[in-house]
């Protein structure tokens, strides 16, 4: 999976590249996260990437040309088909399903805005799937994209120690629940302690433990969810078939002598 990330402030990537889990998907050629400069597509001698919004207002508004250029340069980078994001509050609500959608691809092209956003030429001209990770606002967009390759890189085989822990993070499998309460060392802090049923050692009444403890944290926090469980249709059961009394009559009258 390659990452482009197109920005105006690249090291703010330094520490979260260099870190953690995804430190070592990038050492295991799992994941590559290129960043790309949009100064570098400039053509003053300033390095202007943003101007005043025609038609006055606050703020200042980053400039089709340097952004366009940027990404029409980067693609041919790469043989693989890329897949543009361009990070915006007013973009598609990032959630888990997208993320595994997303997670299947062979490359993503993400463009952090910065300011009072992107000339709408920009949209127009790229065509890109505008994302946001919620709704509020952030000073750009490179947070965001952080969001969206750490949660894709959590999906790609061998990114994690063990892939089961992905298919039971919250929002994830077929049920899309919140996931269930953890416990570890020491058993007892506090007065409080580990419940006696993730001791037992039943591996068949822990599961159904935590799976009704999803369901009632999922009730609790976000109903929406619960909503959007599959129903089970209830099996149709054959009645058995029993003759009217008319019928019952009729075939009595058919079985009796004639007089």
């Amino acid at each position: 999976m390659r990452f482009d990330v197109l920005t105006l402030f690249p090291r703010i990537f330094d520490g979260f590249l260099s870190e953690s889990l995804l430190e070592k998907a990038i050492e295991k050629k799992l994941a590559e996260v290129v960043l790309h400069d949009f100064r570098e597509w400039t053509t003053d001698k300033h390095r202007n990437v943003d101007d005043r919004p025609f038609g006055g207002g606050p703020g200042m508004v980053l400039r089709v040309d340097p952004v366009v250029e940027c990404v029409e340069d980067v693609l041919p980078l790469h043989p693989d088909p890329a897949t543009i994001l361009l990070l915006s509050p007013q973009g598609q609500r990032l959630d888990q399903g997208l993320v595994e959608r997303l997670a299947k691809l062979p490359r993503i092209v993400m463009i952090c805005g910065r300011y009072e956003g992107f000339d709408r030429r920009t949209i127009d001209l790229l065509d890109p799937i505008e994302l946001s990770i919620g709704d509020y606002v952030l000073n750009g967009g490179e947070v965001a994209a952080m969001v969206v390759i750490e949660a894709v890189m959590r999906l790609l085989e061998g990114a994690l120690g063990d892939e089961e822990s992905a298919r039971q993070d919250s929002f994830s499998g077929e049920e899309a629940l919140l996931e269930y309460p953890q416990y570890t060392r020491p058993r007892e802090y506090r007065g409080l302690t580990v419940p006696e049923i993730l001791l037992s050692g039943d591996h068949e009444k822990i599961a159904a433990w935590r799976r009704e403890q999803s369901l009632a944290i999922t009730r609790a926090r976000r109903p929406d969810l619960i909503e959007k469980l599959p129903q089970t249709k209830p099996s149709a059961k054959k009645r058995p078939q029993t003759k009217s009394p008319r019928a019952n009559e009729s075939a009595k009258t058919n079985d009796s002598p004639e007089a």
